[in-house]
């Protein structure tokens, strides 16, 4: 169901109207993609990684209209660089539709069976959510990701992009359906809201509960407040990545300089990038400032506080709000602290329960930080640029869900499932 993305209700028909016609076509391929063999639904993948390739050329072309147009409007640096396809990222997009085809299928799993003393077999199958609807900004590789998972899970998927990347969605779309279309599956098993017209997220978020049993925002701050603020059915998502890494007194100092700058600078505007870095006291006189020039030497700016500007005059002084900011940007803040419980105490008034690490040579601080940092995901000894589900073996992700509830971590096609019991008995009456 590819539309062209300069359609909208500039052709008459009501925004309500065409969401409404989005739904009903969805819940119709439901039943047929709960049910389709996994042979099937890896066809449909394997097609749409080929398709993605045949039409590489086009797919850049519409991305290239895109960045265009997020220059005119002076879009962000971060915001530019994640709406950006080139043709090493493009065939990474492509790659990650073939690794999730190669994941194995989790629909039609026994989690668990048991048969109670009255003789009843009870078992516990994983099944397909239901209709996904993903809402995301800037990243066109995500149009890809969330319709592979999906599919890959058994729901059927409305996907609504941002307007800044509306023709390169649109082309990366039309691969995925060509898959959906070669393997025998409906066309609207991916669908892609074909509007601009930010109405459509309004009404998928809160006029849709007949049609869409959960919502997965992936973006901006501001996008998954509107997302958790105004939806009527279940959100799997997280508000914003303030991402920590500790330098331990026990640290290796040439690991932690890599591992700091890898997980600050790689890619400056994912949420997985590093945004505070604390150095232990006992470690700061021969570690925070080769950290810090390191940092400075990559083309970081650093925000500090009192210790930290003393060991370089390029470094400007941090406020309390610095250890609030989600910069996305070659920003870090850098504070010492007391150890690793000064540490987890700062990670835990300041942080965003997304991904921490710890860099150290001790096992005791790095078990005590891992199981007292209450992230979704921390590491020792290791970047945080790791979070991600294609890094995790996932294939790929829709995003990193910060919640408590069914998904925490990234998003993959386990997180996109659910289950139900099955009972099996010989004639049992309950007394």
């Amino acid at each position: 169901m590819t539309a062209d993305p300069s359609q909208s209700s500039a052709t008459g028909r009501p925004i309500g109207d065409l969401m409404r016609a989005l739904g009903v076509a969805a819940r119709a391929a439901e039943p047929v993609l709960a049910f389709a063999p996994t042979e099937q639904k890896n066809r449909a993948l394997l097609a749409a990684a080929d398709a993605l390739i045949e039409r590489r050329g086009a797919i850049l072309e519409a991305n290239e209209r895109d960045c265009r147009e997020a220059d005119r409007h002076a879009l962000s640096a971060a915001l530019r660089d994640r709406l950006r396809l080139d043709q090493t990222r493009l065939e990474a997009v492509a790659e990650g539709l073939r690794a999730v085809a190669a994941l194995d299928d989790p629909i039609g799993t026994v989690l668990a069976a048991w048969r109670r003393p009255n003789g009843l077999l009870i078992e516990r199958r994983r099944v397909p959510l239901g209709v996904v609807g993903v809402i995301y900004e800037s990243r066109p590789n995500v149009t890809a990701d969330a319709g592979a998972l999906c599919l890959k899970s058994g729901n059927p998927s409305i996907l609504r992009g941002g307007s800044e990347s509306l023709h390169s969605n649109t082309a990366i779309h039309a691969c995925l359906v060509t898959g959906l279309e070669t393997a025998g599956l409906p066309a609207s098993g991916i669908q892609l809201v074909p509007t601009a017209d930010r109405t459509a997220v309004g009404h998928l978020l809160a006029d849709m509960v007949e049609f869409v049993d959960v919502i997965v925002p992936r973006g901006g701050k501001g996008l998954i407040a509107r997302v958790q603020n105004e939806a009527r059915v279940p959100v799997i998502g997280h508000l914003e990545g303030i991402c920590h890494v500790y330098v331990d007194a026990a640290a290796d100092l040439e690991m932690a300089k890599r591992i700091v700058v890898n997980s600050k600078m790689r890619r400056t505007g994912i949420c997985g990038a590093a945004e505070t870095l604390l150095v232990d006291r006992r470690g700061a006189a021969t570690m925070l400032g080769p950290l810090v020039a390191a940092l400075l030497e990559a083309g970081c700016e650093v925000r500090g506080d009192a210790e930290t500007l003393g060991v370089d005059p390029r470094v400007t002084f941090a406020s309390d709000a610095d250890w609030h900011a989600e910069y996305l940007d070659a920003i870090i803040a850098v504070r010492v602290v007391d150890g690793v419980d000064a540490a987890i105490a700062h990670i835990a008034r300041y942080g965003s329960q997304h991904t921490d690490s710890i860099v150290t040579g001790d096992p005791q601080a790095a078990e005590r930080f891992l199981a007292r940092v209450d992230s979704a995901i921390v590491l020792h000894n290791a970047s945080t640029q790791f979070a991600d589900g294609g890094e995790f073996g996932m294939g790929a992700e829709i995003g990193i869900s910060t919640d408590k509830f069914h998904a925490r971590g990234p998003v993959g096609v386990e997180q996109l499932t659910s289950y139900k019991y099955l009972v099996r008995g010989t004639g049992q009456v309950r007394r």
